[in-house]
């Protein structure tokens, strides 16, 4: 029996007679249909590319430099954050604390000054006066007065056992004098009464007069 081989078909053209590819001759004996499938299918395998255009980074909006003013602004807030973060409280000053008059003092011209402890901080005291407050802490002094001072706002608050007083001390001025809380209202009648129970008058006067030396 004899086997037939299958011719590939030829390609006559100028240059000659050449064998088509055999992918050629295979479509080239496949019907018109078919071969229109098989070349949809080729394109459908092959998806066309698609460019997805890179994103833009996202541009922040440029900052304006500080004025000079709001740079003054923020070294004052650094330092008073930094005096009151590194300003510790000895001993001694716990001490003082621990003898200071809190509450309402009424002062002259009917004028009230306030001193409140601060919460969670031993030693601080906030001291208000005219909507104005003011976080003071205890020095020492050399005549036993209490002695709160706001170092940053230049104001201290001193208080002797029979009155207070606020004063300025960047301009050595009272700001408000003849404070009094119930504690030195208790201890000027004590007094009071004492120098009364032996003879002496208040402001330092007597009641009957020395006595007068003569001469004969």
């Amino acid at each position: 029996m004899t086997r037939r081989i299958p011719l590939l078909p030829l390609e006559i053209g100028r240059r000659g007679v050449r064998a088509l590819p055999l992918a050629g001759a295979l479509l080239l004996g496949l019907p018109a249909g078919a071969q229109t499938a098989a070349a949809d299918g080729k394109a459908a395998a092959r998806p066309a590319a698609r460019t997805v255009p890179a994103a833009k980074p996202a541009q922040k909006p440029a900052q304006k430099p500080a004025t000079p003013r709001e740079q003054l602004k923020s070294q004052a807030e650094g330092l008073a954050l930094a005096t009151t973060t590194v300003e510790a409280i000895s001993d001694a000053q716990l001490d003082i604390a621990s003898r200071v008059l809190t509450g309402t003092a009424d002062c002259e011209f009917k004028q009230q000054v306030t001193v409140q402890p601060v919460a969670g901080q031993p030693g601080f005291f906030d001291v208000g006066y005219k909507g104005q407050r003011f976080t003071m802490v205890p020095e020492e002094t050399s005549t036993g007065a209490v002695r709160l001072e706001d170092k940053r706002a230049g104001v201290v608050w001193l208080q002797i056992p029979t009155k207070s007083m606020l004063m300025n001390s960047k301009l050595g001025q009272r700001m408000v004098d003849a404070c009094q809380q119930d504690e030195q209202r208790v201890a000027v009648n004590a007094a009071a009464g004492a120098a009364a129970s032996i003879g002496i008058a208040p402001g330092g006067a007597t009641d009957a007069a020395p006595p007068v030396a003569t001469s004969r």
